[in-house]
This record gives structure tokens, sequence and C-alpha cells, in this order.
């Protein structure tokens, strides 16, 4: 496939001027195929030397000239570098925009994977950076699925604002020229129009990359929010999350014998440190002009934007592909802790009507009495349990009975991470037929951004295709 830079869009501006004006008249057929002519042996010399390939129309248009004379550059009335250039930087940010969307998509994909595969895993998860509760390593791995759903979504929205087409606005007023500018835009693989011209070539260049940074940082910043959780496993003796050893996902220390450095998380996680630190420059280049300057204009550092998102997501498909998940060990990891207590608090309140604050006292004491005499959650007697709650009904709410309503089987199943995962009534919450809901509205929505990509980018290349059969009929 051809290299679809500025010198690929500035030859392809240029091709459906020829088609379209000639087709209309307003360009002489002899003219028309001189200029065909000329544009031919340009694209060839810059197939064969880079050198060769100039990225603005005021250096492109010489070597035509060169290749015919003055008389074809008849095809320039009703057009100017502002709309042409305006048009290949949309052109430009629009692929990489369909990059990063199918680089997004191929990580949703990937989770969706593990979504099912890791089914009945359970692990702590946190608030504050404590141990808050149990929870499903499916319904964690959904979260961050819907997160970047909606980043596909506000790609999508944007998509759409950015594939209008500036031709044919010239420089920001239009021209008495009768150029034809929605033939253009089909030409060119665009839906339609950028209607106003001003718009068009000034005030839209500024604020479309602007768009583009903002989607792009959302993505980073639930890729980094991912690996910042995986990367404290690192700091646990007994983790239960890793990277597979080897390859480019681990290195050795070469001092300390022990140690498996995630190189492929610091690798990700600095790629996405640089896609929002870009993200913030083309805020910065933006801000602060009158309409018409240059800075905010910059194609080349928009398109370096997008190549740095998708080598991002690339690595962090990378990460997902090499983590190795120890159920046994993260349940060990729930019973060693106390993030089950709340469901204590929860079952008093529900299943014998005690008042919540008050359950939360009960379970809250059981805790401290148990961190103070270092007892885990299956070890704690029930005995103890039946003391406590006796002293904190007598305190706080004398009117109830206070003998422990709960059996110790209740007692025991109530903190048990597994029951209480299973016994989850909350819709979206983690229990096993909720989770398969949610794996089938992902599945869906995947394949429905799956189709929406193909789509946009069968458009583009169709339009290319006939555009380049329309200009080869010319002096054939």
């Amino acid at each position: 496939m051809a290299v679809r830079d500025e010198f690929f869009w500035l030859s392809k501006v240029n091709q459906a001027t020829i088609v379209i004006n000639s087709k209309l008249g307003l360009l002489p057929k002899p003219i028309a195929i001189e200029a065909a002519r000329a544009l031919r042996e340009v694209i060839a010399d810059g197939e064969k030397d880079p050198a060769l390939r100039p990225k603005t129309y005021i250096t492109f248009e010489p070597k035509m000239i060169a290749k015919s004379g003055p008389e074809i550059t008849i095809m320039h009335a009703g057009r100017s570098s502002q709309d042409i250039h305006a048009t290949y930087r949309a052109a430009t940010l629009r692929e990489k925009a369909l990059e990063v969307a199918d680089g997004l998509l191929t990580v949703m994909k990937t989770i969706e994977k593990l979504a099912i595969k890791h089914r009945g895993v359970v692990l702590p998860n946190y608030t504050n950076g404590v141990a808050a509760q149990p929870n499903a390593y499916s319904h964690y791995l959904i979260a961050f699925l819907y997160g970047f759903l909606r980043d596909f979504a506000r790609l999508e929205e944007f998509y759409g604002r950015l594939n209008v087409c500036p031709m044919g606005s010239t420089v920001l007023n239009g021209t008495c020229w009768p150029l034809d500018r929605r033939e253009m835009a089909k030409r060119l693989g665009f839906s339609g129009i950028a209607y106003n011209a001003f718009d068009a070539t000034q005030v839209a260049q500024s604020d479309l990359p602007v768009e583009f940074s903002s989607i792009v940082t959302a993505i980073a910043i639930h890729i980094t929010s991912f690996l910042t959780d995986l990367m404290v496993q690192y700091a646990q003796p007994r983790p239960w999350i890793l990277l597979q050893e080897g390859g480019d996902n681990t290195y050795v220390s070469s001092a300390m014998p022990q140690k498996r450095n995630p190189g492929l998380v610091n690798n990700c996680r600095t790629e996405a440190s640089e896609v929002i630190g870009q993200a913030q420059g083309v805020v910065f280049r933006a801000h602060n002009l009158e309409t018409g300057m240059l800075d905010p204009k910059k194609q080349e550092l928009h398109a370096a934007l997008g190549n740095r998102a998708v080598n991002m997501l690339k690595l962090f498909n990378k990460v997902l592909n090499a983590l190795v998940v120890d159920k046994e060990r993260a349940l060990e990891e729930l019973n060693n802790d106390w993030t089950a207590s709340q469901e204590v608090a929860d079952v008093l309140m529900h299943e014998f009507g005690l008042p919540f604050r008050v359950g939360h006292h009960v379970a809250s004491q059981m805790v401290s009495f148990a961190r103070a005499n270092k007892i885990l959650p299956l070890d704690f007697p029930y005995e103890e349990m039946k003391r406590i709650y006796k002293e904190v009904i007598e305190k706080e709410y004398p009117s109830a009975s206070s003998e422990l309503p709960m059996s110790l089987e209740r007692f025991k199943a109530a903190l048990d991470p597994v029951a209480i995962i299973n016994n989850r009534k909350t819709e979206g919450g983690p229990q096993p037929a909720e989770i398969e809901k949610m794996l089938q509205d992902v599945k869906d929505k995947n394949e429905k951004r799956t189709q929406w990509l193909e789509k946009q980018v069968t458009q583009i290349n169709q339009s290319l295709q006939n555009l380049e059969s329309e200009f080869n009929q010319i002096g054939e």
C-alpha cells in the first residue's frame, strides 16, 4: 500500500481536481490530459525517490510545471494551499484516528477473552489504596472494557466531525470558481464537506486536533490505571497476578538474583506518559492564538501523537496477553484480610433487621479484635463474635435482643469471599449471572465497533480506488 503522507494526499487532491473539473468542463480537455501526464510523472518520481515527495503545495506545483508548463496551473483555480493542506491534515488525522480505533478494538477483544477465561477468580479490590471488598476478576476486567468502550464512542463521534472535506473553501471565504466541493469530498473518501469555509480552514484546524488529543489522553489514563494496579503486585512477596517471565515481558537484575523486573509494564507506562505529554502539547499550541495562525496546524506532530497512541495500545495488548493469574493465591489473600466484613453488617441488617450502623459497629469491633489478636477471617471464633455482638447491642441498641441471631454456618458464609460474590443481587454486580450478561453486552458492542471500523476503512479505500480508475482514463 502506498505511503499516505502529505505527498500522497497532494497527489490525490490534484487527481480529483483534474477528474472533476474536466467532467464539468472547467478544465479544457487538452490541458486536463497534459496536467494528468505531468502529475503521473511527478508521482512516479516520488515513488522512486523519497526526496522527491514534497510536503507543501507550493513545492509540489513547480514540479508539475517543470514537467509541462504554466498553462496547467488553471487547475489551481478555486483552490488554495489553505484548503489543500487542511484537507490532507484532515485525511491524515482521519487515518490516525482509525489506527487508534483498531488498536483499541484489539485491546477490548483481548480483555473480553481474559474476562471469559478467568470466570470464577475472586480477588481483593482497593479504594484509597486500601483493601476494600472482594470482587470477581472478570467484573474488574469488564469495568475497564466499559471504560474503553466510552473511549471508542468518543472516537466514533470525533470521526464524524473530522471526516468532512475542506477542499473548495480556498483560504477562508470561498471563491468565484465553481469547484464542486461535494464531488471532491466524495473522491477523497470523506462523508461530506466542511460546510462553513472559514471553519473549514481556520477554526476546525485548531479544535479537531485538541479533541483527538483529549481522546488519546483518556485512553492512556485507563491504561495507566490498569498498569498501576498491576504494579502493586510486584511489591508483594507472593503476588497473585504477574507477567509471564521471559522474552520482552521481564528482565533480571544485574545485582539481585531474585528480581524479575516488569519491563513490559514499565515500557507501556512510559509510552502512555509520552502520549499524555504530547497531547498537552497540542492544547498548548492551539491556545491563546488568533485564528489563521499556523501553530495548531502541525500535521506531523498530530500524526506523531497518533503513532505514539497506537504503539501504546500495542504494548498494552502485550501486557494483557502476558498476564498470569494465580486463583488460589488471590483467594488466600482475601482470606488474609477483612474485606468481607461489610457483608456481616449487611446480613445483620437485611436478614435480621438490625440497623445498618449498629451492625457496622459490630463488624468493626470484630475486625479490631481480630487484628489485635492476629486472627484471620475464616478462623474467627464464633463465641467471640457472640460476645462482641452482645456488648454493642447493649450499648447502642438496648431495645433489641443481645443474642447474636446469626448461626455459626451463616456467620462463616458471610466471611467467605466466594459466597459473597455469588450472593450479590446488584444489577451489574459480580455474581455469575450478571457477569454472563455483561460479557454478552460487551461482545455485541465489540462486534458493532468492528463493523463500524471496517466500514470506514472500506469507504476510504474504495473512494481512492475509484478516483485512481477515473484519473487513469484521462489521456488514455
